[in-house]
């Protein structure tokens, strides 16, 4: 059985966190609630968070699939350098972020699961998993395949070569052999 990859899964629990986080910010801030700086925190954070955490890491075993638009993103994330690609300082800085988001009751559900990403994140720092762009690979273009190059000239179904009517510019001086007998 093969070995899990725990950053996968702080990955995508921390982007449903900054979300959740972002989401009871929103209701905080419009319904100014009692201590609704505490939300306006949780909108800040969640956006934070949610542009952290939406590049994906390139998997160990190298079949990481990217998400949409991800590019830009990943070169932001990979200009903060060791900031960003080592887990301990993620699994710090999401429990920490998480912290004022416990102050307020539509903010509370985005703190705990921002909690258990930080959980998990240094789960994933102690196996020794530290995050890696995803670059784009440079394809490689194989050269046309000589059937390719010549298509087929009659319409489907088509006959077997060997039934197929030689046409006259394939023969080249030799004789045509006509299947058909000839009756006088």
């Amino acid at each position: 059985m093969g070995q899990i990859e725990w950053a996968m899964w702080a990955n995508e629990q921390a982007l449903a966190s900054g979300l959740i986080l972002l989401t009871g910010g929103i209701v905080g801030v419009a319904g100014q609630f009692r201590g609704w700086q505490f939300a306006a925190y949780a909108v800040a954070a969640g956006v934070f968070v949610c542009l952290l955490e939406y590049p994906r890491s390139k998997r160990a075993k190298g079949t990481s699939v990217e998400r949409p638009a991800q590019y830009c993103f990943t070169i932001c994330v990979k200009a903060f350098g060791p900031l960003t690609r080592n887990y301990y300082i993620r699994a710090f800085l999401h429990a920490v972020i998480c912290i004022p988001g416990g102050f307020m009751l539509a903010t509370v559900l985005g703190c705990v699961c921002l909690g258990i990403a930080s959980i998990i994140y240094l789960v994933a720092a102690i196996r020794g998993e530290h995050w890696e762009p995803i670059v784009p690979a440079k394809e490689i273009r194989k050269p046309v395949a000589q059937s390719i190059k010549n298509p087929p000239q009659n319409p489907p179904p088509r006959p077997p070569a060997e039934m197929r009517r030689k046409r006259a510019d394939d023969l080249e001086g030799e004789a045509y052999d006509n299947p058909l007998p000839v009756t006088d």
